[in-house]
């Protein structure tokens, strides 16, 4: 067996889908231009600084779920996926996503982007598992907090191992597993797999990945 991981933002995109998200509201009116736009850049300058203070994140990236009905906030996310997913897809990443699938390798995409964002991204690129931070829900309705660990950092490689665990499978199961990523942030998973790849890397993981002898390649 073989195992393909994949990171979401700026790794298979071109931007980042918890900024663009946000951003959307905003355009929409949803969210407050002026404060909302810049606790969003906020958050996203202390993630790429390795400083980003997740509970706060995710309170702020969670609260508008918690504010709408569901089928509204799905039917923004179909304007979301046709305005701003898509045009952030390349080629090459979809390429790169199909080689693995085609060959019958376990893909699934791993994110600390909430799963109301990325289960829709995940099924246009065709990835069948989703590993990503889950918003809670009560009846339906999402509560504003999230459930369990947050797929972030250490978070993401407990996630992937209580995944492979509920198929009765674990590292060991895989002659040859992969992880792509394009952030310092994702090191701890990235130090699990066999084949660790920085994409578009930041200038931390693009050094770690120099030293180290890791592939890296551009795939948007």
């Amino acid at each position: 067996m073989r195992l393909a991981l994949f990171d979401l933002d700026n790794t298979l995109l071109r931007g980042d889908s918890d900024f663009a998200w946000a951003e959307f509201l905003i355009g929409k009116g949803v969210l407050p231009k002026a404060a909302q736009h810049a606790k969003n850049r906020k958050f996203m300058a202390d993630y790429e600084a390795g400083t980003l203070d997740m509970d706060e994140f995710l309170a702020f990236q969670l609260a508008p779920l918690a504010a709408h009905p569901r089928a509204t906030l799905d039917a923004w996310h179909e304007e979301f996926m046709a305005e701003k997913v898509r045009p952030m897809i390349a080629r090459a990443a979809r390429e790169r996503v199909d080689e693995h699938r085609l060959a019958g390798h376990l893909c699934a995409l791993v994110t600390a982007t909430n799963s109301f964002v990325t289960g829709p991204i995940a099924r246009e690129f065709g990835i069948p598992h989703l590993i990503a931070t889950v918003p809670a829900c009560e009846r339906g309705a999402f509560t504003g907090k999230a459930r369990g660990v947050p797929a972030f950092r250490s978070g993401k490689v407990a996630r992937v191992e209580d995944w492979l665990e509920a198929q009765g499978l674990y590292w060991g199961s895989f002659a040859e597993s992969w992880f792509y990523s394009d952030s310092h942030n994702d090191l701890p998973l990235l130090e699990k797999v066999r084949h660790p790849v920085a994409v578009n890397p930041d200038a931390r993981l693009a050094g770690i990945a120099a030293g180290r002898g890791w592939e890296t390649i551009k795939l948007c």
